[in-house]
């Protein structure tokens, strides 16, 4: 009978202990559940303030360049943050200050510029006997279109030169002088260097040449006399419209020659190949001009 009660305890005794280990490993499983469960959802809450944090990143990084940027740029000529840092004839210069030349590169052009009137108007003073010797052999030969063609011509030459005697240039108002060169072009197999005006003076000797070239050749036609556009008196002498400033004597003669060569040929022919028409004027068309002066851009 006491075996009896002593098993009965024991069993009851192995079922509370079995029952307490089961709802301890129970709760142990709920909290590992829960915080399992948790951890997923900061981690999911923790991705979105990482992107956020990651777009903030270069917004910052902005802010903080825009910062330094007036910084860097204080004492700096405009133009500095752009373009290359060489300037004309490979100087040092910021493409801010590469308009103007130095004091002594002014003086230099001025010096040579009353250097080159100089030995201009001698020029002139002795075309006048050869002009006359010209104007006699027209006569003779009865070529009175191209007589009257160099009347023209020589007295577009007499106004020209009778301004050169009376002027007073007032070089240090002339921009010329103090613009830096912009462009390059080739004459004889050798580079020259000019800016803006020096560039609107070379287009404008070979519209010029054109335009003579032009009234020469219909003049050698009316007077039915053989094409040789070498042979005019204006083609030789190639200064019709120059005044002594901007390029040289020989820049202007060697582009008036090469509008003059084609304005003979479509005068004498009756023709516009190489230019056009307006109020009585000819000039060359725009692209044959372009192609002909061939400015390269040093910039």
């Amino acid at each position: 009978m006491r075996v009896t009660i002593l098993n009965r305890i024991l069993l009851v005794a192995a079922i509370i202990t079995v029952s307490l280990v089961g709802m301890s490993l129970l709760t142990n499983a709920k909290e590992q559940q829960q915080q399992d469960t948790k951890g997923q959802k900061d981690q999911k809450q923790g991705q979105p303030q990482d992107k956020n944090k990651q777009k903030q990143q270069p917004a910052q990084k902005q802010r903080q360049q825009d910062q330094i940027k007036p910084q860097q740029q204080q004492d700096r000529p405009p133009g500095w943050d752009q373009g290359n840092k060489v300037g004309w004839g490979n100087g040092n210069v910021p493409p801010g200050q590469q308009g103007r030349l130095s004091k002594q590169r002014q003086q230099q052009l001025i010096v040579q510029q009353q250097q080159r009137l100089t030995q201009y108007r001698q020029y002139l003073d002795k075309q006048q006997h050869l002009a006359e010797q010209r104007t006699a052999q027209l006569q003779q030969q009865r070529r009175m279109a191209q007589y009257r063609y160099q009347q023209q011509y020589l007295g577009r030459m007499r106004q020209q030169q009778t301004r050169l005697q009376s002027e007073q240039h007032d070089y240090s108002n002339d921009p010329y002088y103090y613009t830096a060169p912009i462009y390059r072009y080739n004459r004889g197999g050798s580079y020259y260097e000019t800016n803006q005006y020096g560039a609107d003076q070379l287009r404008q000797a070979t519209n010029n040449g054109y335009d003579q070239g032009f009234r020469s050749g219909q003049a050698d036609r009316q007077d039915r006399w053989n094409a040789n556009y070498q042979g005019s008196y204006a083609y030789q002498d190639a200064n019709y419209g120059y005044g002594g400033y901007y390029v040289s004597q020989a820049d202007y003669n060697y582009y008036f020659r090469e509008g003059f060569r084609r304005g003979y040929e479509d005068g004498y022919n009756s023709r516009t190949q190489y230019g056009s028409q307006s109020n009585g004027s000819y000039s060359m068309l725009g692209a044959i001009l372009s192609q002909i002066v061939n400015l390269q851009s040093l910039r």
